[in-house]
């Protein structure tokens, strides 16, 4: 369901105002405490190349074509979605590994995460990722700081506002009146908690069109969870979710190599 609560807060983010600046990053890393990660050159100005364990927020660097200047830069921030129908809760067999915050954001209790990244397969962002210890890493909206009434730590920093946190209603309203007359993730997932203000189309920014849930997390959340919570079938429905989410892809990677 998505948290209709008053408070919820959110991020609005405008590539167009975003000049590939990093501090985000760099914040991100600061607060968080996230080592450092050594990469390769691959031809790029983006660093690192995709969300780590030691990344919850990198700056995707894109070149698109443009009919008025030579190359057009998208610079679009990528981290957690903090979805209000969340795939990866739905699928999480351990009992408070993720859940909500009263703001809204999709928090982890790596104390409680078992390790089984079910999380992984339903989360249609590919977001979450594990660390050293196979427990879950990923951006949490800095639910810390927003508990005491601080912002995340890449909003504080972000010179130009192309990230912007706030009550998630307002900045919808806000995005409206700037002239964005659709805003990605306003109705997606029972709404997101990290909003785009697109001038174009999703895709050119590197989102889908429409995010949708796996239909084997929803199955699983439907009929196979109840079961196993009441202790049918527990180990046929954990044997079934296996094939389900993880077993395929296994087998296309075999498909793949042979």
């Amino acid at each position: 369901m998505a948290n209709t609560n008053e408070n919820r807060k959110a991020l609005l983010i405008s590539p167009e105002l975003c000049i590939g600046c990093r501090g985000c990053q760099t914040a991100c890393k600061n607060w968080n405490q996230l080592s450092s990660e050594k990469t390769k050159n691959s031809g790029t100005y983006q660093n690192p190349p995709d969300l780590a364990p030691t990344a919850y927020n990198i700056i995707r660097y894109s070149e698109v074509p443009s009919e008025s200047n030579p190359v057009r830069w998208l610079f679009v921030s990528r981290r957690c979605m903090h979805c209000g129908d969340a795939g990866c809760m739905k699928i999480c067999p351990a009992p408070g590994a993720l859940y909500k915050t009263k703001e809204g954001a999709v928090a982890a209790d790596r104390d409680k995460c078992i390790g089984c990244k079910l999380c992984v397969a339903g989360c249609p962002f590919n977001v979450p990722r594990y660390d050293s210890s196979n427990k879950i890493s990923k951006c949490t909206l800095c639910s810390d700081r927003i508990a005491e009434g601080l912002s995340p730590a890449c909003a504080q920093t972000c010179p130009t506002g192309a990230i912007r946190f706030g009550d998630r209603n307002e900045l919808l309203a806000s995005a409206k009146k700037a002239g964005y007359s659709k805003v990605y993730g306003e109705a997606d997932l029972t709404g997101l908690g990290t909003l785009y203000a697109f001038k174009d189309a999703p895709k050119i920014y590197g989102m889908d069109e429409n995010p949708a849930i796996p239909e084997s997390v929803i199955f699983w959340h439907n009929v196979l969870k109840p079961l196993s919570v009441i202790g049918l079938g527990g180990a046929v429905a954990g044997a079934l979710l296996h094939y389900a989410v993880i077993g395929p892809h296994k087998d296309d990677e075999e498909v793949k190599k042979s």
